[in-house]
């Protein structure tokens, strides 16, 4: 499972001219599942979110968590995270999970992080999303569920 993890001061996704999901001061977070992908890399990917120190504290040094500043993220599905670049110029997805498993795996993650308390929302599931977010930092972090 790839995570691309995004500090923001705001962001929301919008589906049919209509708002599904969106965020205050937290993270957006972009999840790609592969085929070999199981239930254990969404715990790893949903224990890994919540507690990265990457918010500033009073002296301005990432030092804090998303519940330490009682942030919020919005989450949105997106299999080109598995995309492969390394020959000619389309990228391949043949790592990319099928539909039901990625569905399946993303939604475990999404309640993973819930469970934790942290306030998640999302976008739609397969759906072409219009993402609309203002990146605090910028702070971009991409976490990988297992080893390459």
């Amino acid at each position: 499972m790839i995570a691309l993890v995004q500090r923001i001061a705001k962001a929301q996704v919008t589906v049919e001219e209509e708002i599904t999901g969106s965020a205050d001061a937290g993270l957006l977070v972009y999840i790609g599942v592969e085929k070999q992908d199981t239930d254990d890399d969404a715990a790893f990917i949903a224990r890994k979110i919540p507690g990265l120190r990457i918010f500033p504290d009073d002296k301005d040094k990432m030092n804090l968590g998303l519940l330490d500043i009682s942030g919020s993220i919005l989450a949105i599905s997106n299999f080109t995270l598995c995309g492969n670049c390394r020959k000619g110029r389309r990228p391949g997805y043949d790592n990319a999970a099928p539909p039901e498993q990625a569905e399946r795996l993303f939604d475990l993650t999404i309640e993973m992080i819930r469970s934790r308390g942290v306030k998640v929302e999302t976008g739609v599931f397969g759906a072409h999303m219009d993402i609309e977010n203002t990146s605090d930092g910028p702070v971009n972090l991409i976490l990988r569920s297992q080893n390459e």
